[in-house]
């Protein structure tokens, strides 16, 4: 892609994610944009061999950041990081297109061997806040990762993770199209849910043996 589309796609991406947008030449300055903008050159370096210049660029570009991004990370155009600090990609990491990463993400690699060891990011995929996505796994287009969650297992599209470690606890389903707790402020906890179930479930229980030891009373008055 050239790099006027390129330019284009990014600031698309911050104008519709991050409400505190202004002008263009204001959102050229996010330090989200910058790493992404640097890290496409980056890559080209990587990719040529010319790793030692990749690195040494890399790390320049962290430092001025506070986002590290791996040279040989894939990163597709559309990709918004949102304020980024502590963000951390992995070398064979790979982003789809719309994905939304916010500050102190981590695309973290597993095993020690030069092969596939970080996460695949489908399309419009969110990562809340903290979030650590690790090893080789695939993460399904339209999902969401909830602010802190631990994942380690693949995810299929269009659901929602939370928790540690993280969990599916919504998905839409295609044939009807439903939606359950759509938005990214409001996900739910898998923990809470089942302290509720628990709670009802004992109460219940109480209630059978309330009934339970009336009866026995009743008989031995008899």
């Amino acid at each position: 892609m050239k790099r006027k589309e390129w330019i284009e796609k990014a600031l698309e991406a911050i104008e519709k994610n991050d409400p505190a947008s202004q002008d263009r030449f204001t959102n050229k300055r996010y330090p989200g944009f910058k790493a992404l903008y640097h890290h496409r050159s980056v890559h080209k370096l990587w990719e040529k061999g010319w790793e030692r210049t990749a690195r040494r660029l890399s790390e320049h570009w962290k430092h001025k950041t506070g986002i590290e991004i791996h040279p040989g990370a894939k990163i597709s155009p559309g990709v918004f990081i949102d304020h980024g600090s502590g963000v951390v990609i992995g070398e064979t990491s790979d982003i789809g297109e719309g994905s939304v990463l916010y500050q102190g993400v981590t695309l973290g690699g597993t095993g020690k061997r030069r092969q596939k060891r970080h996460p695949t990011l489908g399309k419009n995929v969110v990562v809340g806040a903290g979030a650590k996505l690790l090893g080789n796994i695939k993460i399904g287009d339209n999902t969401k990762i909830g602010a802190g969650s631990v994942v380690v297992k693949e995810v299929p599209p269009n659901s929602t993770v939370v928790g540690v470690p993280g969990r599916v606890v919504c998905k839409v389903i295609k044939e009807t199209g439903k939606k359950v707790n759509a938005s990214r402020e409001r996900l739910p906890d898998p923990i809470i849910d089942a302290l509720v179930a628990l709670e009802k479930r004992v109460g219940e229980l109480e209630k059978q043996t309330k009934v339970i030891s009336g009866d026995k009373e009743d008989k031995l008055k008899d």
